[in-house]
């Protein structure tokens, strides 16, 4: 919800229901995928685990509710709206489910497969985040938006490969293909350092073309200065869990840089 709000105002949109939207998308896929993934996540995250398998059937209930209440929000959005808030849960059928088999292929799920599974994760997520309050506000698609996607691509894949940092023994041992289970954390290091850095570049070339503002390529600057800090931290700290938690967080100092400077001009 914070990532929609700060895209609203990075592209000068009108302030709209996008962030809610958004915000019940993201609760209903992850309840979805913890219910999927019940068994592998039992090595990963056992006590995550236990709750979700006690409030099964609440949780799947509420994360149903929140799809259905998202698309019905997302038809006052026009049918743009209306077909991006379809694409988690497709992508989500496409990413968790084993469909691949029939298509000859060693790996049964697209979650499975290196690079593949953090890169749509990273897409559809963007898509999402970047094109919903586009959608919500009509306006026109233009190469602001298309910079912002591609910052917020880059700088979600960074956040999903630490998460899986996290994650490391349990995806050795059910074969999901993660740069953490295949290549070790130190070489993850320093892939994430190369890919954060082709963040700064995205950034560094919409505020030269002025594409972007200086003032919304700094914002977004210091939630990358954030990235970057916690992906020197994967390997040296012990809390893997907590580095994980806190990469989602980094889009706040952006937010927060954002608000001060509506407030102070």
């Amino acid at each position: 919800m914070v990532e929609v709000s700060i895209v609203t105002e990075l592209l000068s949109l009108q302030q709209t229901i996008a962030p809610a939207v958004a915000g019940l998308l993201t609760f209903s896929v992850y309840i979805n995928d913890r219910l999927a993934d019940l068994e592998s996540d039992m090595v990963a995250a056992p006590q995550r685990t236990a709750f979700v398998q006690r409030y099964a059937g609440v949780l799947y209930s509420l994360g149903a509710l929140a799809y259905g209440l998202a698309v019905a929000l997302a038809v006052l959005g026009g049918p743009f709206a209306f077909g991006l808030t379809l694409i988690p849960g497709i992508v989500w059928l496409s990413y968790a489910q084993e469909w691949m088999p029939s298509l000859g292929t060693e790996a049964g799920r697209l979650k499975d497969i290196l690079i593949i599974n953090s890169g749509l994760v990273a897409v559809a997520w963007s898509v999402v985040i970047v094109f919903l309050p586009v959608a919500f506000a009509r306006a026109a698609l233009d190469s602001s938006a298309i910079i912002v996607f591609l910052f917020f691509t880059v700088a979600t894949f960074v956040n999903t490969e630490i998460a899986n940092v996290r994650d490391i023994d349990a995806d050795r041992d059910i074969g999901v293909a993660t740069l953490p289970a295949m290549v070790g954390v130190a070489q993850t290091r320093w892939i994430l350092y190369g890919v954060t850095v082709g963040a700064g570049v995205i950034l560094a070339a919409g505020a030269i073309s002025g594409i972007l503002s200086t003032s919304h390529a700094w914002a977004l600057s210091v939630s990358l200065i954030c990235l970057a800090a916690i992906v020197c931290s994967l390997g040296r700290l012990d809390s893997d869990g907590t580095l994980a938690f806190l990469a989602e967080c980094t889009r706040l100092p952006a937010f927060v840089v954002l608000t001060i400077q509506l407030l102070a001009f």
